[in-house]
């Protein structure tokens, strides 16, 4: 029972100590709440106000039914402009299509011939470019058919493809961008927090007060964790509930308890890299580095950026053994299909295990390191 009240104390005292650093918490004040919206409505998985020239060498009702085809919100009102002015437009990034209509453009299509259309793109934004060539040859090949057959007459086929989107009808793309940001957050914060909270200790030099205090290596840890884990779990709540579906509009189908839940699981796991790392780390400048070589490959392997199985296989067996991978999986299950604890119990139970193995040898190191310094 001591042992545990050693742990509450401790872990108030690293409650104050983050708790009145204003960096502190105004870095994890953005984390969940400005990164979060930037990260979430930033990437668009569609075209959204393309800047877009025609250069109509035809003045044709065909070649103006193309430019009027063209319209918010996924393309800017075409700005006609001629084709010498085409170079330097693209080199001055005034537009990011280019449309070229040539002569007689609609005379071939009427006998019958097969006239080109030219379109140059600015594929710096690599997405949006090649998107957005597609919709371009969509709308353009949609307005030459209707003008051939004079009607909006389809073609019918004996095979009728019907489309359902299943937990995602609109295929919103800020719901998945909200989501995985939350939770890259959760990953870094805790980390960053829980290896700093051991390098400002020795820092300051007060880890020898706690060395010659009555206190267990197991103590000074499983503070640190508890603490920083609150914090970051309040802060999860909150950015759910406010920022989430409150100004992201996210829906959440499965239980806010079992995802608080899981998330609680996934922090200890979290909390102990951090403690791995800020114990191998002498400096904070080390500490940076390794968070490079650690954070992202969390972020990347995740599966939230892109799925596992399109990953190379040679690293899907590596991202096992990260509890970020099964988080997300845990999560994201929960948040869009409205999964119960029947269903997500062994991504917890890996999550819970891999945290454990993580904090045992986490624990392991720190009390080599307390050793070494006694």
């Amino acid at each position: 029972m001591r042992s545990w009240v050693n742990i509450y104390w401790l872990g108030r005292k690293e409650l104050r100590s983050v708790l009145g650093d204003f960096v502190l918490v105004l870095l994890i004040a953005y984390s969940f709440s400005v990164a979060i919206y930037a990260e979430a409505t930033a990437t668009s998985e569609s075209v959204n106000n393309a800047s877009v020239a025609i250069v109509d060498e035809d003045h044709s009702a065909l070649s103006r039914a193309i430019a009027n085809a063209l319209f918010p919100p996924y393309f800017k009102v075409p700005e006609v402009i001629s084709a010498n002015e085409v170079d330097e437009a693209m080199d001055h990034d005034r537009f990011m299509f280019v449309i070229s209509i040539p002569p007689n453009f609609e005379r071939d299509v009427r006998n019958g011939d097969q006239p080109s259309i030219q379109i140059s793109i600015d594929a710096t934004a690599v997405i949006q470019a090649s998107l957005g060539n597609a919709y371009i040859q969509n709308i353009v090949t949609d307005e030459v058919n209707h003008y051939i057959n004079r009607s909006d007459e389809e073609t019918v086929y004996p095979v009728v493809l019907v489309q359902r989107r299943a937990f995602n009808p609109n295929g919103t793309g800020m719901w998945f961008g909200a989501i995985n940001s939350l939770l890259n957050q959760i990953s870094m914060l805790t980390i960053i927090l829980t290896g700093a909270a051991l390098l400002r200790e020795r820092e300051h030099g007060t880890i020898e007060h706690l060395l010659v205090m009555p206190l267990t290596s197991f103590q000074i840890v499983m503070s640190k964790v508890w603490a920083n884990g609150l914090i970051i779990l309040v802060s999860f709540v909150l950015s759910t509930f406010f920022m989430v579906e409150g100004i992201l509009d996210v829906p959440i189908a499965g239980s806010r308890m079992l995802l608080f839940g899981g998330t609680a699981l996934y922090l200890l796991a979290a909390a102990a890299i951090g403690i791995f790392l800020g114990t191998v780390a002498r400096s904070m400048a080390q500490f940076a580095l390794l968070l490079l070589m650690v954070i992202v490959p969390i972020m990347l392997l995740s599966g939230g950026l892109t799925p596992i199985e399109s990953q190379p296989e040679i690293i899907q067996p590596i991202t096992w053994l990260l509890p970020s991978r099964h988080y997300m999986a845990f999560a994201q299950a929960v948040v869009f299909r409205g999964a119960n604890i029947s269903i997500v119990w062994p991504q917890m139970l890996t999550i819970f295990g891999l945290g454990t193995v993580f904090f045992g040898a986490s624990l392991m190191l720190f009390r080599r390191s307390i050793s070494v310094s006694k």
